[in-house]
């Protein structure tokens, strides 16, 4: 039986697995272990470029994996768990931080405080609880992202699922990656169209604090 923790903090990553061992063809590009994020460097916790997730969201994704394969796309993965401990860089970041070196690339038109008020960084995030995940989808036949109006983590309206500012194809695009997701479980929020959370994780209140890395989950 699983141990419950309930609002806390854990180091205990007994309920997580390897995204890749779940869906071997994902595509993993983890942005907070670069240094091409809205920060501009590798962000704490992430001590390996790999997704985490909890188990029941690891094979929920490994549903959508399969749908979407049928129809000529891989899953293409830039966040899923994140320490809390790289939330509380954010929030620092946000609050006493004067660096703004990326703000032409991530969130030209606000100020740093806007990005909590608008909602693009939470003070608390779902990433942390461990059945989030941001993605997106890779055609197999051009071997490149799909265009879906904008890029990941651009702060700003045109990132909001239902923007009307897009072609077409590009809100069709967005479409297809949200209705996949949510068919099997997941579910959208409405400024940002690479985000799902499970729906019923199995944490809802619980964030962990261990780092992100394949060692740390075989102790």
């Amino acid at each position: 039986m699983r141990t419950e923790y309930r609002n806390q903090v854990t180091m205990n990553p007994s309920g997580f697995v390897l995204l890749a061992d779940y869906v071997p063809s994902i595509i993993q590009e983890i942005r907070y272990y670069s240094s091409y994020n809205f920060i501009g460097e590798r962000i704490d916790g992430y001590e390996e470029p790999c997704a985490l997730l909890t188990i029941e969201a690891a094979r929920a994704l490994q549903k959508v994996s399969n749908e979407m394969f049928v129809q000529g796309y891989r899953l293409k993965v830039f966040d899923a768990y994140r320490p809390a401990c790289a939330v509380k860089q954010f929030v620092l970041w946000g609050l006493e931080d004067t660096d703004i070196r990326m703000k032409p690339y991530f969130y030209p038109d606000l100020e740093k405080q806007e990005l909590f008020i608008k909602g693009y960084i939470a003070k608390q995030s779902s990433h942390s609880r461990g059945s989030t995940i941001d993605l997106t989808l890779l055609d197999m036949k051009t071997g490149k992202e799909v265009d879906m109006g904008g890029p990941f983590d651009f702060f700003s309206e045109i990132s909001h699922p239902d923007y009307k500012g897009i072609t077409q194809e590009q809100y069709e695009n967005r479409m297809t990656l949200q209705h996949a997701m949510v068919r099997n479980g997941f579910v959208p929020i409405d400024c940002e169209w690479w985000h799902f959370t499970l729906k019923d994780e199995p944490y809802p209140d619980t964030y962990f604090e261990f780092p992100v890395s394949s060692a740390y989950l075989k102790r």
